[in-house]
């Protein structure tokens, strides 16, 4: 198995990079949450990776960090998720979102990734409930709501307000742990009022 990837970067070709180590050069599809953070090409980098082999080909993803490549290895594990679109959920979601997304079970945020429907979802938010490190989420940073039931409720009023995913999530990391439904909802507001 290659654990990591040290090495020069020689092309970013989205969602794949090409890396350079002593002389072989490693194509390694990476999510766009990494591929976004890569330095300019010539830099070094070091990626943790995964290896899949199958009959007719192997495999290399990249991801920038370990809780990204965890995240990675256990949705491959579930039944009928395959690597790209593993690739796909940490592409469109950052492993905070999915951590919350899981703890809140809110399918309506993994539909919003392509090639996500409603069952493949909802056997997600299954599969995972058990599964992902629920610590790691329960330490957001800014302290906040966001992995509570009140949370996943002050969430779901601001996407229906029409903020988006990023701008629900930033807000409601602002707000104290134990503030209530209403009282969240109105300081989101105010929060995301002035942001703009």
């Amino acid at each position: 198995m290659i654990g990591r990837i040290t090495g020069v970067l020689l092309e970013k070709l989205p969602p794949l990079v090409l890396v350079d180590v002593q002389g072989v050069g490693y194509e390694i599809d990476v999510p766009m949450s990494t591929f976004y953070n890569l330095p300019a090409i010539g830099a070094q980098i070091t990626l943790h990776t995964h290896l899949v082999v199958r009959e007719d080909v192997h495999l290399l993803f990249g991801f920038a960090t370990e809780a990204e490549r965890q995240a990675f290895r256990q949705l491959v594990k579930i039944s009928g998720v395959g690597a790209r679109t593993a690739l796909a959920l940490l592409s469109g979601l950052s492993v905070d979102d999915l951590h919350q997304a899981v703890i809140a079970q809110d399918s309506g945020r993994l539909i919003k990734v392509p090639g996500i429907g409603k069952k493949t979802a909802e056997r997600l938010l299954l599969e995972l409930r058990d599964k992902l490190d629920s610590t790691a989420a329960a330490t957001a940073p800014g302290g906040g709501i966001s992995t509570s039931r009140g949370g996943s409720d002050v969430l779901n009023a601001l996407l229906s307000l029409g903020y988006n995913d990023k701008e629900a999530s930033w807000a409601i990391r602002q707000l104290p742990v134990d503030v209530a439904v209403s009282d969240g909802i109105r300081q989101s507001l105010k929060l995301l009022s002035k942001d703009k």
